[in-house]
């Protein structure tokens, strides 16, 4: 026969254990209690179970070598084994159900039954009252039908207004946010442009075309012999400052007094190396500590030739030209960077930084025409839309009419009345007007509460009468025969248009 094992431990109590006992599904349920687990089951508690296992259809076994336990259960006739081996080999003990004492019949049984039934009364049997009864029913369906079925929807068309107002804006670098007074920050952009500009050069000047040369004496001031390199250098001592430079090398022999005469040419050329004798007097470096040197004859040679050359007034002039090419450059530029309703400022626009200006050709070169290439880093102030719609919609709510609000879904235009003016601090001031729609407030609630129970007609000429509206409010019920507005307010529906 099935039998469901159950271990009893320590932290069980009767309490979990019957629980346990109720999911068995089997005739017999075994309780196994091992030896070494201290179980507080007492032998009113074990009363109890047999009798849940009574009630559900079982019997109650307990495998157990507790002494105490296997007393208490033996005086209940639980039926107590060592093992659960032998509780599945031996008998189980099984109290003998008690038969009922056998009764005849009763002979007047029809007559009891008679005489115990109740008897209904004659005014439940009578027709006026089924009917009564009857109508009570069915108009009770009829108002349970009555108050949840019909439904009503209201459509209300409340007033739309234009609001509006112009409003001071005053827009600086040291404003952070967006204030009610009209202060907004003013935000900066930044780009960097590159350019050249070629103008026709109008100046006249002198190039070299020749060098001058020449012959110079070194003298030795040591008692040792001095060798003299190639492209030693010797200048003039006065200014100008004219540089020569020995074409060959040489060596002024040992002891004082000795000379040498080495061949030089004029680092630049141009007449201006056209020196007179005794002109160079010094020597670069470290060989002017050992030597002294002298031309005892003028220098000649050197000869310039007049070209077209670029004047200050053309380097000026080209630079004017590109820095305009690029300040309009900027300008578009920032323009395409702005969002839609951003403010530029338009005298703010500058070249911040200059990170290339160079002249082709350079200053004293000649040259028919002259090239500046310029990069440079232009930027500029402006105002935002978002700043300037904060600015609006916080001036607007703070002059919004009682008992209206924003339509959500509609646009805030705004637009500047003037343009804006730059002041000595640097701030930006000028006006705008902002505009937006605005709707009168519906309460739903307050809808609902002031038409629940009416007739059609009757809810519509109230609505007419507490509210003023741009076109009448409009009721339709389902189904469109039904003419009450229902009472309860979830039934009521209402839309604003």
């Amino acid at each position: 026969m099935k039998t469901q094992i159950i271990t009893v431990e320590s932290h069980d109590d009767f309490i979990s254990v019957r629980d346990r006992m109720s999911w068995a599904k089997t005739p017999r349920i075994l309780l196994v209690i091992p030896k070494f687990e201290k179980v507080a089951l007492r032998q009113a508690e074990f009363k109890i179970l047999q009798r849940h296992a009574s009630a559900l259809g079982a019997q109650l076994g307990v495998v157990t070598r507790v002494r105490r336990i296997r007393a208490a259960a033996e005086e209940l006739g639980i039926t107590v084994f060592k093992s659960t081996v032998e509780a599945q080999k031996k008998t189980w003990n099984a109290a003998p159900p008690k038969l009922a004492a056998w009764r005849p019949p009763k002979p007047n049984l029809r007559e009891e039954r008679e005489r115990v039934q109740v008897r209904e009364g004659a005014w439940r049997t009578h027709l006026v009252v089924r009917l009564s009864a009857f109508m009570a029913g069915a108009l009770s369906v009829f108002a349970i039908v009555a108050l949840f079925i019909p439904r009503a929807q209201v459509r209300l068309h409340p007033v739309v207004e234009t609001q509006n107002a112009v409003l001071p804006v005053a827009a600086s670098e040291f404003t952070k946010s967006a204030y009610v007074t009209g202060d907004i920050p003013m935000r900066e952009m930044r780009v960097i442009l590159d350019g050249d500009q070629t103008v026709t050069v109008t100046g006249e000047g002198t190039t070299p075309q020749s060098k001058a040369r020449g012959v110079v004496l070194f003298r030795n001031l040591t008692a040792n012999a001095v060798t003299i390199p190639e492209g030693a250098i010797v200048e003039t001592a006065g200014a100008p400052l004219v540089q020569f430079v020995t074409l060959e090398a040489g060596a002024v022999s040992a002891g004082v007094g000795r000379t040498f005469e080495v061949p030089v040419e004029a680092l630049v050329g141009g007449a201006t190396g056209n020196v007179p004798a005794d002109s160079l007097l010094a020597i670069r470096g470290a060989l002017g500590l050992s030597l002294t040197v002298t031309n005892p004859e003028p220098t000649s040679g050197g000869r310039d030739k007049s070209s077209a050359q670029a004047s200050d007034a053309d380097r000026a002039r080209v630079k004017e030209a590109l820095m305009r090419t690029l300040d309009e450059r900027a300008r578009n530029e920032f323009l395409k960077e702005l969002e839609a309703g951003d403010i530029l400022f338009d005298e703010t626009i500058a070249a911040a930084q200059i990170f290339l200006e160079e002249y082709d050709p350079p200053a004293g070169a000649a040259g028919s025409t002259l090239t500046l290439t310029v990069q440079a880093e232009y930027s500029a102030r402006y105002a935002s839309a978002s700043d300037l719609t904060t600015l609006a919609a916080l001036a607007l709510n703070a002059s919004l009419p009682a008992g209206f609000h924003p339509i959500s879904d509609s646009a805030l235009k705004i637009d500047s009345v003037g343009s804006p003016t730059i002041g000595e601090d640097g701030s930006a001031r000028w006006r705008i007007r902002a505009e937006r729609q605005i709707v009168q407030t519906v309460n739903p609630a307050q809808i609902v509460y002031l038409i629940r129970g009416l007739s059609v007609d009757a809810a519509r000429s109230r609505l007419e009468k507490a509210f003023t509206w741009k076109n009448e409010p409009e009721i339709s019920m389902s189904p469109a025969w039904w003419q009450w507005v229902p009472l309860p307010p979830f039934q009521i529906e209402v839309v604003s248009e």
